[in-house]
């Protein structure tokens, strides 16, 4: 639940922050997509940070032992997570940090619904039908930056003259 609440309130801060300020409107701080990208980059930076402090032993945890090298797996997911982060801020990667991170989403699924399926005493949060939920909110804020980014690209390839393809 924590990851939902550093989205949401750092989402809300950075468009109403947009919105209130002139420096930050004329910034583009005050749309709702770029306030997504700040709000998932402070949520992927937490969570990226989580996988080597304070939760490492749980999230290795609910790797499913089909998976291989748990403890890797959940040391390189953190650093996708982080680069991500970095990623979505960053012009030139933002719309590969998306993808990437979207895709990450979907795939670390199957450790959700392991820890759903077979953890104990667990709280209502991580059941599965919670989980999935966060879990479709997160990607609908990937797909609020995404969207966007992949229109801006095309525009882009739009008004290139022909020739520049030759």
């Amino acid at each position: 639940m924590a990851p939902l609440l550093f989205l949401l309130t750092t989402t809300l801060a950075v468009y109403v922050f947009g919105r209130a300020h002139p420096w930050a409107a004329r910034h583009g701080l005050g749309t709702w997509p770029t306030a997504f990208r700040f709000g998932l980059a402070v949520m992927f930076t937490v969570t990226g940070i989580s996988h080597f402090v304070g939760m490492r032993e749980e999230l290795i945890a609910m790797v499913p032992p089909w998976a291989p090298g748990a403890a890797a797996l959940v040391t390189l997911t953190g650093v996708f997570e982080l680069l991500g982060a970095v990623g979505l801020l960053v012009k030139p990667t933002r719309l590969w940090a998306a993808l990437g991170l979207g895709l990450m989403l979907i795939v670390m699924f199957p450790a959700n619904i392991h820890l759903a399926l077979t953890g104990d005493d667990l709280p209502w949060e991580d059941e599965l039908l919670p989980r999935t939920a966060l879990q479709i909110v997160f990607l609908a804020a990937v797909l609020i930056v995404l969207v966007p980014e992949l229109r801006a690209r095309g525009r882009r390839i739009a008004d290139k003259p022909a020739e520049a393809y030759l």
